[in-house]
């Protein structure tokens, strides 16, 4: 059959929930399902795949079968094979409920249209085929005919009007054509007799108007008709029907630009059909997410004029990456302090920070990729960039580690693509801060064609330096700061809108003297409203939005938790972590306790798993200075009297197995003088960003689940195999409950419903693990050491990106 060639992506929601509703068990579902498939190497689910199934059980209305058959769907699995792997699970119900949705409903016989006397008998019969179990409705106009529900609707006496079939099956349904009732008197009989019938004229009574709205409010258009039997309606957007806009009107809240172009709506019968004006509709700048908050808002008056503070966003995300040791181009020092300040500044403002340094081509490219996932509707977007850079015809270009030396825009990440994707997320604010060069690239004559940008007047471009110019580094101490960073950071936490914050940044780069005619901040926007970046986050209309975006930016933030080792030599040895960036990890080792007979003793980490970079000659070093980490720096908070010992991991993005290493203890009894050791191999899970696993290729993105591209529907998965991991890293999950299944222990987000929630969620973000340091710092110590911060920068030396 036709039919069973069709791809899974052909059904209709309610057939995939009832299908999901049916493989959610143990005994015979979805994991029994998705291994039917092991023959089939295009649709077979890989490792990763099944975990993201399992973690939809997190989400109260989470489904691991929905989440299975989206990526079945995703995949182009095809019907006819579905059903033959339900066969051969023998899960019969669910091969029977697929093959009622795919078989067709045929309408054989409709009803005909009569004329009677009054007071007689009419029978009216539709008769249909299709999928076992199908079912009668007969309609009188719109009501429901009572007892009308077989093939034959009997009519006694019979009732003048319009009369229609529905067949039904499972979730689909199809109407039988109309009949009409005519009921005449006895002594009309010798007279012509005329009565509506099925090709009566159908007409528009009521044509749809165009309309120039704002972002945030509510579209209506309407078309009204008249015919026999009554009309149906479908509307069309930009000449594409709307799913389930089959109404006489349309009514769209909270519009976005999104919703702009121009509709009409067909009005239709069995025999006529016809089409409404086109109507154009014009939507300018808004806040759909403000408009919400505004008409539930009981006591802000509808004349308060918008003032500062009244915009809101939905959650605030940031991706910042920094490019330093290059393989075939000058290696830098400015990224890893900017990329480092300019964390600590936006986690104060409430940003959920990922901070990355050192990112190849592929790397970057699905870092970005992750980004996009955190982002939604009214959600602010902010991307920074510091590294080698280059313009070329307007479109500028982010070089990764590994580009060549003469690379060309396919070795690079274009900004302009960024944009077009962050676009389509239905962002609140779109902010590009771009620290590198923007010289022509010679070696690049490829004249990149962006696809058409959407007028959505909330994007932000701030250049570190102007078109065909330079940008500069700036040396000071064992850190180094670029020039654009030594300004922004002093203006970043100003309440102000985010063009004139960058504004006064660039009149303050141009009152320096050392800077002027080297290096000017360019500043391109389109920013229509007066967002800041200080601007409070409020809670979506779905509160499992705000869930799920916290869930999963905590993938790529979860530190291993701190433990304890006992050693057969009755040593104990305690491992501590912490997050120097998103993909960058401290380890620290502390004796806890040694017997009395045991006069030295030192636990040293070595053997590391392949993929991060390890500095062999920089592991288990006594400082964290020593250790190469020039910001964690906080010799002079810990207690000297327990001696540590700091390895640094870098690269963490490229870790594809679970981290482990080796524990070597080294103690030296009273009695003895040569040294004994003993080992440990430890296992710590994937740390941080490595659980993103971007070293992977690009992972398909369906529209109904975590790594989906539709936050505001769905909720992302927390990987299973870190939960106890994220309940003690993260404070506010402590009063999480764990719900049991037949593979794991899932953890169980209790949901959010303040914004202080959503701050202490975004806290834990690069954070110290507690045993690192004896006691709390306030959360302004996350910043670097104000000695540091303010001192003046030093324009000495210039160096070029």
């Amino acid at each position: 059959m036709d039919e069973w060639n069709l791809g899974l992506e052909t059904l209709n929601e309610v057939a995939l929930n009832r299908l999901a509703e049916m493989l959610d068990n143990s005994n015979c579902g979805w994991r029994q399902l998705a291994a039917a498939f092991k023959e089939q190497s295009k649709f077979f689910c890989s490792e990763k795949e099944m975990t993201s199934c399992s973690l939809q059980v997190l989400n109260a209305r989470g489904s691991p079968s929905r989440y299975l058959l989206s990526l079945l769907a995703e995949k182009k699995c095809p019907l006819a094979l579905l059903l033959q792997c339900l066969k051969k699970i023998e899960h019969h119900n669910a091969a029977s409920l697929l093959t009622t949705y795919v078989e067709p409903i045929k309408i054989l016989t409709n009803p005909q249209t009569v004329q009677v006397p009054i007071g007689s008998t009419v029978t009216l019969v539709c008769k249909a085929v299709g999928p076992p179990g199908l079912t009668y409705q007969w309609f009188r106009k719109k009501e429901e005919v009572p007892g009308g529900n077989a093939s034959e609707l009997i009519l006694k006496p019979a009732q003048e009007g319009s009369y229609i079939c529905r067949v039904n099956s499972e979730g689909k349904y199809v109407f039988s054509g109309w009949a009409y009732v005519r009921v005449f008197r006895p002594y009309d009989s010798g007279s012509e007799v005329s009565f509506p019938s099925s090709v009566s004229r159908l007409c528009i009574t009521e044509q749809p108007r165009a309309q120039l709205l704002s972002e945030g409010d509510t579209l209506l258009l309407e078309c009204s008709a008249q015919g026999n039997p009554p009309p149906q309606f479908q509307w069309y957007h930009n000449q594409q029907p709307l799913l389930k806009a089959i109404r006489h009107f349309i009514k769209i809240p909270c519009v976005t630009t999104a919703d702009r172009g121009v509709y009409r709506c067909r009005v239709f019968t069995p025999n006529h059909e016809l089409w409404s004006d086109n109507v154009q509709v014009e939507i300018g700048p808004g806040s759909c997410a403000e408009a919400y908050w505004e008409a539930n808002d009981e006591h802000k008056a509808d004349s308060l004029p918008r003032q500062m503070g009244d915009l809101y966003a939905t959650d605030k995300v940031a991706l910042l990456m920094g490019n330093m040791n290059y393989a075939h181009h000058r290696e830098l020092r400015a990224p890893m302090a900017d990329v480092y300040e300019l964390s600590n500044l936006l986690r104060q403002l409430d940003f959920k920070v990922v901070s990355l340094l050192d990112l190849n081509r592929h790397e970057m490219h699905r870092a970005v990729s992750e980004f996009l996932l955190l982002l939604g509707r009214g959600v602010y977007g902010l991307l920074y960039f510091a590294g080698h850079g280059y313009e070329n015809y307007g479109n500028s270009f982010m070089v990764p580690i590994d580009a060549p030396a003469s690379y060309t825009s396919d070795h690079c990440l274009w900004v302009q693509d960024v944009l077009q994707r962050m676009q389509e997320r239905q962002t609140g604010l779109n902010v590009f801060l771009l620290d590198m060069c923007r010289k022509r690239n010679l070696n690049d004559d490829i004249i990149q064609q962006p696809g058409p940008l959407k007028v959505t007047a909330n994007i932000v471009f701030g250049y570190a330096t102007c078109v065909d110019a330079e940008a500069f580094e700036v040396n000071k101490d064992d850190l180094s700061n670029g020039i654009f960073m030594s300004f922004l950071k002093k203006r970043l936490m100003e309440q102000e809108k985010v063009t004139v914050m960058l504004d006064r940044v660039a009149e303050d780069m141009g009152r320096c003297e050392l800077t002027r005619g080297r290096q000017a901040l360019e500043l391109r926007s389109n920013l229509s409203e007066r967002r800041t970046l200080t601007d409070r986050i409020q809670a979506p209309e779905c509160p499992v939005m705000a869930s799920t975006r916290n869930l999963q930016w905590s993938i790529a933030h979860a530190l291993p938790e701190s433990r304890v080792l006992q050693f057969d030599c009755g040593v104990k040895v305690q491992l501590g972590f912490a997050a120097e960036f998103s993909n960058i990890m401290i380890i620290y080792t502390r004796i806890l306790e040694t017997p009395a007979d045991i006069r030295t003793c030192s636990a040293e980490l070595s053997d590391f798993t392949e993929g991060p970079e390890v500095d062999l000659k920089r592991t288990n070093q006594a400082s964290l200075r020593d250790a190469g980490s020039l910001l964690l720096v906080m010799d002079d908070r810990l207690q000297q009297e327990q001696p540590r010992l700091f390895t640094r991991l870098c690269a963490l993005q490229r870790l594809k197995n679970e981290l482990s290493f080796t524990v070597c203890l080294h103690f030296q009894y009273d009695n003895l003088d040569e040294a004994v050791h003993e080992q440990r191999n430890v296992t710590v899970g994937k740390p941080l960003v490595s659980k993103l696993n971007l070293h992977e290729p690009h992972r398909l993105h369906t529209s109904t689940a975590s790594f989906s591209s539709d936050l505001q529907s769905t909720s992302m998965p927390l990987y299973s195999s870190f939960a106890q991991d994220l309940q003690a890293s993260l404070p506010s999950f402590t009063s999480a409950s764990f719900a049991e299944s037949t593979d794991a222990c899932f953890y169980t987000h209790p949901g959010i419903s303040s914004a202080s929630d959503l701050r202490r969620i975004n806290e834990p973000e690069e954070n110290i693990s507690p045993e690192f340091l004896m006691s709390v710092e306030p959360r302004a110590s996350k910043s670097l050491t104000h000695a540091a911060v303010d001192k003046p920068p030093n324009f000495s030396h210039f160096h070029s990106f």
